[in-house]
């Protein structure tokens, strides 16, 4: 079973958070004032029954004094019969001397205090009540009152019951309610995940679409947002818009420029062709040379602006599979042998020429090199930068002399050529370089397992 649990540093994170920071003081300030509030319910509950007791022992001093007999008290508790059980009576007669005094069996031979001339605690006509130092030093919550009885004296009546007789009670209902308030926070903290991840799927999608938009299966956000996130897929809609007109314009600008340039370069190349001399000769060298450089600036410009747009992308297996064949037919005279591993679900961010050119540059390459085969593999990988995308690698192996370690990073400088004996401007490998530099990219090349060169090509992909 999965957890969804919010990641450190999101919004969700943050919102759960607050909403745990909130409930718990809550939930503990509303578990201190419940047990409060019942602790106070029980002891007048506790109180009011020993002052029904305090009453019906005034009516059966009344009855027995009118009777003139002796003093007897019955009360519905068997435990004022049983010794030092914490619950007490006693009538006290005060206007003689000695006090005669009648009490209770669970007194045995012990006597009840009397209360402070002012108790605390609560007051009924002619009742106070208030805490005392019972028999082997219990604390008891005592009621008494004093009656005239006509023709018979005046008596105080005293009810007496530990205190220990509410406080199981007192804990019990303590116990039930940090029980209680647990389970609720429990359930809050689940409807507060419950509700940051519903709040917030609006900004998944979202960041589902803009995905789906940098992988070019689509050129805009669609769908209906809530009012607080509309703004912000319209702007971003907008934005979207001027980056694509930006790169069109971009893309216009250099194709006019290759266009500017390429006419006087031609006329300066026939002039100097038509009259033949050494300085014609060095205006005509230098005049090409000038041709190839617009041309590969020209041509990493747009590349630079098409790595720079969203919403382009190439399926990597039938791209590799095109290139395959063509180059099958190019080296078929000499044998050289051509095969590729690509899933098909493997996409590259980015636009086909520039996949084709990269591919197609490093396979050129190995053909060249190749003594009998030359292989691709492509996979998707972690991205080792940690932005969160995954990396589409590429593996070019030949079989082939290789070429050494100390040589590797010339090989990628423009215009450097290891081996004049192979054709080639020695543009190739730098094309690759620069364009999956454009892309963020790299290349790298290490030995390969077939004994050859292996050149390694890391580019956005899906």
């Amino acid at each position: 079973m999965r957890v969804w649990l919010p990641a450190a540093g999101s919004i969700a994170r943050r919102l759960f958070l607050t909403a745990a920071a909130l409930s718990f003081p809550l939930l503990l300030v509303a578990s201190i004032l419940l047990t409060e509030f019942y602790r106070r319910s029980e002891a007048e509950n506790f109180e009011q029954k020993l002052e029904g007791y305090l009453k019906k022992m005034g009516k059966d001093v009344e009855d027995s004094a009118q009777e003139g007999g002796e003093i007897s008290i019955e009360l519905p508790e068997p435990r004022f019969e049983l010794p030092l059980k914490g619950w007490y009576w006693q009538v006290t007669r005060t206007d003689v001397t000695p006090h005669e005094i009648v009490t209770s069996h669970s007194l045995f031979t012990e006597q009840l205090p009397t209360l402070a001339p002012s108790p605390s605690g609560s007051h009924l006509a002619g009742i106070h009540g208030g805490e005392v130092e019972g028999p082997g030093g219990d604390r008891l919550y005592m009621v008494e009152s004093r009656t005239n009885v006509r023709d018979a004296g005046v008596y105080l009546l005293q009810v007496a019951a530990s205190l220990d007789e509410i406080a199981p009670r007192i804990e019990r209902f303590r116990f039930i309610l940090i029980g209680a308030f647990t389970l609720l926070g429990v359930a809050l903290a689940a409807a507060a995940a419950i509700q940051v991840r519903v709040g917030l799927r609006p900004l998944r999608i979202l960041r589902k679409e803009l995905g789906q938009i940098r992988r070019g299966a689509r050129d805009r956000i669609q769908g209906v947002y809530p009012s607080e996130v509309a703004p912000l897929v319209e702007e971003l809609n907008l934005l979207m818009g001027a980056n694509r007109e930006i790169v069109e314009r971009a893309k216009t600008q250099v194709g006019n420029l290759a266009h500017a340039l390429k006419t006087p370069l031609s006329v300066i190349i026939n002039e100097a062709d038509a009259a033949p001399s050494p300085l014609s000769e060095k205006v005509s060298e230098q005049a090409q040379v000038m041709r190839h450089q617009v041309a590969y600036y020209l041509d990493r410009a747009r590349a630079a602006a098409r790595a720079g747009a969203m919403g382009s992308s190439t399926r990597v297996a039938p791209a590799l599979a095109a290139l395959l064949r063509t180059f099958a037919k190019l080296y078929e005279t000499r044998g050289i042998q051509f095969a590729a591993l690509a899933p098909d679900s493997l996409w590259f961010s980015g636009e086909p020429q520039d996949l084709d050119e990269m591919v197609g540059n490093l396979l050129d390459n190995a053909g060249k090199w190749a003594r009998e085969r030359v292989s691709v593999e492509a996979a998707l990988v972690a991205n080792v930068t940690g932005d969160g995308r995954s990396a589409l690698r590429l593996w070019i192996d030949d079989d082939g002399p290789g070429l050494a370690a100390e040589l590797r990073e010339a090989a990628t400088q423009r215009g450097r050529r290891l081996d004049e004996t192979k054709s080639g401007s020695g543009l190739g490998l730098s094309i690759v370089a620069d364009l999956a530099a454009a892309y963020g990219g790299s290349l790298r090349l290490t030995d390969s397992p077939s004994g050859g060169l292996r050149a390694e090509l890391r580019l956005p992909g899906f």
